[in-house]
């Protein structure tokens, strides 16, 4: 092997055990992490703990289970808070990234966006983050810009600064793509929008779960993610705002907790950041990121992205040799994600998926949630292999193995 691999994964390995299934009777090998990621027993064991043994309301109850749940909550906030570099009266726990861009569509788009105004994101985007400004475009009368990208899959500075020069009300952009690994210089672009008077919007569902993400460093108004891709629940998500923002926006849903005082006539709202928590929260799957972020912490992300740069490195070298291999983004593995987007020959990525699956190695297949990008690379559809803590080289000499036995199936 051409690098030596920076985690014991071995022994990480034994703690998902997911990973000791057969797919087919094939070893699992689960490389679409960028989709969702497994999750650790130390996960699993505290939804069950929380469900078995303080199950109970928070914020409401003075009961011992009450008292422990709450506590179990807001300490959650504050480990997640920490892991990002952030204060924990700045964290809302949402349901997830979707979520959180719809809460500031919603929350702040609807009461400070006018109409001509521009909103500005970028051709690399998910859908959560072109969506949500399409439909508050439509609610206003904003108007939506993408800033382009150059051939290598990068961000087009050039077309980011003419935007920037017409003095846009929001820019939104994705801290590394889902599709092509892109990682954005985001700390320079929320500068760069700072200055032209911009409030800035950072995706960080690719980014928090895979490399050391220091929020307060970035600079930005608002940062989301989701706790499902960094080893936590599905269900369970981030969004972290700048305190006098939070402070000024509409709660997004009314109910209970997010009030302080109700009349026929009126209410008054709770403080930052239980306004933005209507109704029962998500308790569980809050303590489950809690413990996921714990897990992470244990091991270190400047870890993690070090082992993931060695398998992407790793992965370019080996896949490079099949034939008929096309690979999408940019080739400098320092500066891209965990993530390989490609195409087989003209073998759809959908039956290219099915192939794979007979072989146990799960893929991801289709548009990724990002048809504009598709469009602009000209293809329907690409298949993806993403990576993460859990995976090594074996993992990826299967892929090649299975994208071989691809080939000679389709005849390519």
């Amino acid at each position: 092997m051409l690098q030596t691999e920076t985690l014991d994964v071995a022994k990480i390995r034994k703690d998902f055990p997911i990973l000791k299934r057969k797919v087919h009777g094939k070893r699992l090998v689960y490389l679409d992490n960028a989709a969702t990621s497994q999750k650790p027993k130390q996960v699993i064991d505290a939804l069950v703990d929380y469900y078995s043994r303080y199950n109970s309301n928070v914020h409401r109850s003075v009961h011992t289970l009450g008292e422990e749940a709450t506590e179990a909550y807001e300490s959650s906030r504050d480990k997640v808070a920490r892991f990002v570099g952030v204060g924990p009266r700045e964290l809302v726990f949402v349901r997830g990234t979707t979520e959180a861009s719809n809460l500031v569509r919603y929350s702040w788009g609807e009461k400070f966006v006018k109409p001509r105004d521009k909103l500005v994101t970028t051709l690399m985007e998910h859908h959560s983050n072109v969506v949500p400004w399409q439909l508050l475009a439509k609610r206003t009368g904003a108007r939506l810009v993408f800033v382009g990208l150059l051939r290598d899959g990068t961000l087009d500075f050039a077309q980011l600064e003419k935007a920037l020069s017409e003095s846009p009300r929001l820019v939104a952009i994705a801290h590394c793509s889902n599709v092509l690994g892109t990682i954005n210089d985001v700390r320079k672009i929320c500068s760069m929008a700072k200055k032209a008077g911009a409030t800035t919007f950072v995706d960080g569902a690719q980014a928090v779960p895979h490399m050391p993400s220091d929020v307060d460093a970035i600079g930005c108004d608002f940062y989301a993610f989701s706790g499902h891709k960094m080893l936590g629940p599905t269900g369970i998500g981030v969004l972290v705002g700048k305190r006098s923002l939070l402070a000024d926006m509409e709660p997004f849903q009314g109910g209970g907790e997010m009030i302080r005082e109700v009349f026929p006539d009126h209410s008054t709202w709770n403080d930052v950041p239980h306004k933005f928590e209507a109704g029962t929260v998500n308790i569980a799957d809050s303590i489950g990121l809690g413990a996921a972020v714990d897990y992470l912490s244990s091991i270190g992300m400047a870890r993690v992205r070090d082992h993931e740069v060695k398998l992407l490195k790793y992965a370019t070298e080996v896949l490079q040799g099949v034939k008929g291999f096309k690979e999408y983004g940019p080739m400098d593995t320092d500066a891209r994600g965990g993530v390989i987007s490609f195409n087989l020959a003209d073998i759809h990525p959908h039956d290219l998926a099915t192939i794979l699956d007979e072989d146990g190695v799960a893929i991801r297949s289709g548009h990724h949630c990002a048809q504009p990008l598709m469009n602009w690379l000209g293809v329907a559809a690409t298949s993806r292999a993403s990576f993460y803590l859990y995976n090594s080289y074996d993992d990826i000499d299967a892929l090649k193995s299975s994208l071989e036995r691809a080939r000679e199936i389709f005849k390519v």
